[in-house]
């Protein structure tokens, strides 16, 4: 692309401010800002217009789970199902590992977190040693493709490597870029990070499957016989990913997709519950979900709306392959955005000034008939690393890492 070309595809779309600072630039920085405008999604840009009127509209139903003591009745069947697929390598995981550590004050990768205490222990160790206990039974590792961001690209890589993969089978694990979004401020005018490179941020986790096709691995799975993938967040130290009884009780249920989910502890807890809509698997956000639906209750006193999901998801890959041609919506968020203003000063705003353009996972279910709700046991299971303290802190998931014999 030319800077004439450039240039009438800018004014095009009203947003020739990406040029301003062109002249300034060496050879190599324009033609790096010219590639990157070249790739730029204007169609985003109209979302903006109406960015507070996206709602669900559809008809919801409460939809129950397999039950913990129904999968303890049935862990056998379920596991020799499961440990057969694995076993044959038919099922794959991907890790969801984008974001920085921002929230925690810490701004390298979220999963180089040092969550020990008396010894370093980090996120992505804890998470690799719980998918080695998987292999130790499988007899192998399962394949694991880890999804980073441009932000965090060279530095995953490097830690990884620093720490020989935390024991874990080298030529199994493939890394993948996460697909990029701009930012822009309120009017819809997109920023610029540098004089000469455009502020772009992930797509968010609903965009890791075309963001896995892209990198050319889609085609890897299906050409080592994968027929299922399971994706999981970073953040979620407790989590069993491809446990042999989640992945055979899914196949058995004949389902597209298998969902884990713990019961809410109350009927105001910030967690997604999953549902129909319109007779489909849905989720519903905490910040979405009405009175009514938050305190509906069965003959036996029970929440109806009571399974909330913690983002680890198994999916037929087939299903998946579908999923690309329905169209899933973007979610814009408000963020604080650094920038450069006219000057070429860099701004970093203390209040949001802008807009991010997020997919998000759980919309892909809604392209899915069916989907199995497989309830967890919360203290086993589930223990998310989202603050410094609190609810969901590096505090909670250490007491819960304590109670399951792990040593801080």
């Amino acid at each position: 692309m030319t800077y004439n070309d450039a240039y009438s595809l800018l004014e095009k779309h009203s947003q020739t401010q990406l040029l301003r600072f062109y002249n300034e630039l060496d050879e190599t920085e324009k033609s790096a800002l010219l590639s990157q405008i070249e790739e730029l999604d204007f169609s985003l840009l109209a979302l903006t217009k109406n960015r507070n009127n996206y709602k669900k509209s559809g008809t919801f139903s409460p939809l129950g789970a397999m039950t913990v003591s129904e999968i303890e009745r049935r862990r056998e069947e379920f596991e020799k199902v499961g440990l057969a697929a694995l076993k044959d390598n038919k099922v794959a995981a991907v890790l969801l590992a984008g974001g920085q550590g921002t929230r925690l004050g810490f701004d390298k990768p979220k999963g180089s977190f040092n969550i020990g205490i008396n010894r370093e222990l980090y996120i992505f160790e804890c998470l690799i040693n719980n998918m080695l206990d998987v292999a130790k039974r499988v007899g192998g590792c399962f394949p694991l493709y880890i999804m980073i961001s441009d932000k965090n690209n060279a530095d995953t890589v490097d830690f990884f490597e620093k720490h020989d993969y935390f024991g874990y089978d080298s030529s199994k694990i493939h890394f993948f870029v996460q697909e990029m979004a701009p930012s822009v401020d309120f009017d819809g005018k997109i920023f610029l990070e540098d004089k000469g490179k455009i502020s772009l941020s992930p797509n968010g986790n609903g965009g890791w499957f075309s963001s896995l096709k892209k990198a050319g691995y889609v085609e890897k799975l299906k050409e080592d016989g994968v027929e299922w993938v399971s994706i999981f967040a970073v953040d979620n130290v407790l989590q069993r990913v491809n446990d042999p009884a989640f992945v055979g009780a899914t196949i058995l249920s004949g389902k597209e997709c298998g969902a884990k989910v713990i019961r809410k502890n109350a009927p105001d807890e910030r967690i997604g519950v999953l549902c129909l809509e319109d007779g489909k698997p849905s989720i519903v956000e905490y910040y979405e979900i009405t009175d009514d639906m938050k305190n509906l209750k069965d003959e036996n006193g029970n929440l109806l709306y009571s399974f909330g999901v913690t983002l680890n998801y198994l999916f037929r890959l087939d299903a998946l392959e579908r999923s690309l041609s329905v169209s899933t919506p973007y979610h814009i968020v408000e963020k604080k955005i650094p920038y450069i203003n006219e000057k070429g000063e860099k701004i970093a705003p203390k209040t949001p000034n802008g807009l991010k353009f997020e997919r998000l996972a759980f919309d892909i279910i809604r392209t899915f008939d069916g989907c199995l709700p497989f309830e967890i046991v919360r203290s086993y299971e589930f223990a998310p690393v989202k603050n410094p303290t609190g609810i969901d802190s590096v505090e909670s998931a250490r007491e819960l890492l304590r109670l399951n014999g792990v040593e801080l």
